[in-house]
């Protein structure tokens, strides 16, 4: 089988092809395909499935370098995995971050990614279950930070629970923040990804971004705001009650969390895995479960999590 493709943009015709042709060679490789390019078009040889594949992922590159003026490893590591797996990217769909300093659009890297922006976009409140590196606490930021942008929100309450501190947190050193930057530098770490350092730390002077620990939410009412409360397989199922009645009028919850990394006592049920059960059919809460096929880290982040699944299934069925 042979397919003839035409370069939509002659003028970015070796970003797309790369140094010495180095993705159309990794498009050749992951595909099993032939690949010659001539006279502003790309042709692919090889049997149907191949070529069928290559084409997709071929038009994936051509997506990208319309935005973007490279295509990174990473990337084409990505666009391999939505080709092969036949997973749509949405393009279309992006969030924008601050101008300023840092200024930076994100679009979602799979199908799972922007189904779970739109659930972002449709409900007040979320409910979002993945694995490490799928995107979950990383989108939900993004989203909240445009929303800030946009003044959809008057400020941003991050919130995590602090398992391993239990109820010795009051007597770790230092003031508050000091106790609890190690449980919340995730959150801080995507928010410094998406606008300028001062920036960052003249909202939270203000108060327009906070950070707190999920013990420290009781009584409080969270008008205007974005609350993302990140690893919340952590938090027990009445300090989970307790978050969701914080929510009040103009604001928008998001509640991420690995129901595979549970840190609770073993006769504990997660707040977060109850909640997800209990809630199920009730207007207004979006619920968004990404998989690993979501992971965007390293490609060794996605075979670790495929082998400790495969590991945990075998260990299921012996004890069946």
């Amino acid at each position: 089988m042979e397919i003839t493709v035409k370069l939509e943009n002659m003028g970015k015709r070796v970003q797309l092809f790369g140094a010495a042709d180095g993705n159309l060679r990794t498009l050749r490789d992951a595909c099993g395909v032939q690949v010659s390019a001539r006279e502003g078009r790309v042709v692919f040889t090889g049997s149907n499935s191949a070529v069928s594949k290559a084409t997709a992922l071929f038009g994936l590159m051509q997506q990208h370098i319309q935005k973007q003026d490279h295509i990174s490893e990473d990337e084409m590591r990505l666009m391999i995995a939505d080709a092969f797996h036949d997973r749509d990217r949405t393009g279309e769909q992006q969030v924008r971050v601050f101008e300023g300093a840092v200024s930076k659009t994100i679009t979602p890297k799979s199908k799972g990614q922007a189904d779970y922006l739109d659930t972002i976009e449709k409900f007040d409140m979320i409910f979002c279950i993945g694995p490490a590196g799928s995107g979950k606490t990383y989108l939900a930021v993004a989203r909240a930070v445009e929303m800030l942008k946009q003044g959809e929100i008057k400020r941003v309450i991050l919130v995590r629970p602090a398992v391993e501190a239990g109820e010795k947190l009051g007597f770790l050193p230092g003031d508050l923040m000091e106790k609890v930057n190690p449980y919340l530098r995730p959150l801080l770490d995507a928010f410094g990804d998406m606008m300028d350092y001062n920036q960052m730390k003249r909202f939270m002077a203000d108060g327009i971004i906070e950070v707190i620990p999920l013990a420290f939410m009781r009584g409080r009412t969270l008008n205007d705001a974005a609350i993302i409360c990140d690893e919340a397989q952590n938090a027990t199922v009445n300090q989970m009650l307790m978050l969701m009645t914080r929510l009040g009028h103009g604001s928008k919850m998001i509640v991420t969390g690995d129901d595979t990394q549970i840190d609770l006592p073993y006769n504990q049920e997660s707040g977060l895995v109850n909640a997800m059960r209990r809630l199920q059919g009730i207007d207004g809460i979006g619920f968004s479960r990404l998989q690993k096929t979501d992971i965007v880290r390293h490609p060794l982040v996605q075979k670790i999590v495929e082998v400790y699944e495969e590991d945990e299934s075998v260990e299921k069925n012996v004890k069946k």
